[in-house]
C-alpha cells in the first residue's frame, strides 16, 4: 500500500472534495464569502486565494494520499490571510501562529490516526518557515458549522486551549512538541494506517 503526503498547490487542489473546492468560508470575509456564492464564483476565489498565498507566502495545505487515492487534506495560512478568522469571539490568532483552518478525512480512511498525521505534516513545516505554533478555532454544542473543527478533535490531536468560550475557544500546539511524537510524518502514517488508537471522527468528504 502506497501512501504519501504531499504539498497542496493549484496542480492537486482538483484532489480536494468537490465541496471543499468552493468553499471560501475562510478565506474571504462574510459579506465578500457571500457575494461570491451567489454570483457562482466561489470556486474561481479559492483558486485565486490559493494561488496569492502560494505566491506570497507558499504552500498552505498538505494532502495525504493512499494508493494514490486522495485520502485526507488540511489547509492553514498565517492569519493575515484569513479574513474570516476576525469574526470569531477568540480571535486573534497569536503573531506567532499559523491558523489551522480546516481538515477532512475521507469515510473510508476514518479513525486510523490521518487527522494527526496531518498535524505533525503541518508543525514540521511551520517549524523550518519559523513559525512556533498551530492554532484553531474549535467549535463545541450542537449544529457545528461544517467549516469549523470540533474541538473534541483538535484536543485529541494534541490541541490546548489557550482562550475558553462557551462556543468558539481558540486552541494552540506548540509546533515542536510534534519533534515528541513517534517517528517522522511517514513513519507515522505507515503506523497509524496499520492500526494504532483510533480518534473522533472528522467530517467526510
Amino acid at each position: 500500500m502506497g501512501r504519501r503526503i504531499a504539498p497542496l498547490t493549484l496542480d492537486n487542489l482538483p484532489d480536494l472534495p468537490t465541496g471543499c473546492r468552493s468553499c471560501v468560508f475562510w478565506e474571504l470575509d462574510p459579506v465578500s464569502a457571500r457575494a461570491a456564492v451567489e454570483a457562482g464564483k466561489a470556486e474561481q476565489e479559492k483558486e485565486g486565494w490559493i494561488s496569492a498565498v502560494l505566491l506570497e507566502w507558499g504552500s498552505c495545505g498538505r494532502v495525504a494520499y493512499v494508493d494514490e487515492v486522495p485520502a485526507a487534506f488540511v489547509l492553514y495560512a498565517p492569519p493575515a490571510y484569513v479574513p474570516r478568522s476576525q469574526s470569531f469571539p477568540t480571535s486573534p490568532v497569536s503573531p506567532d501562529a499559523v491558523q489551522l483552518m480546516v481538515s477532512r478525512v475521507r469515510p473510508e480512511f476514518q479513525g486510523q490516526g490521518l487527522g494527526r498525521v496531518l498535524v505533525q505534516a503541518v508543525a514540521k513545516d511551520l517549524i523550518g518557515r519559523g513559525f512556533r505554533a498551530i492554532e484553531a478555532f474549535g467549535a463545541l454544542g450542537r449544529d457545528i458549522p461544517s467549516c469549523v473543527l470540533p474541538a473534541e478533535h483538535l484536543l485529541a490531536v494534541g490541541f490546548k486551549t489557550v482562550r475558553p468560550h462557551h462556543r468558539y475557544p481558540r486552541l494552540r500546539l506548540e509546533a515542536r512538541t510534534t519533534l515528541s511524537w513517534k517517528g517522522d510524518v511517514e513513519v507515522a502514517l505507515e503506523r497509524l494506517l496499520g492500526g494504532a488508537r483510533k480518534e473522533p471522527a472528522l467530517r467526510p468528504f
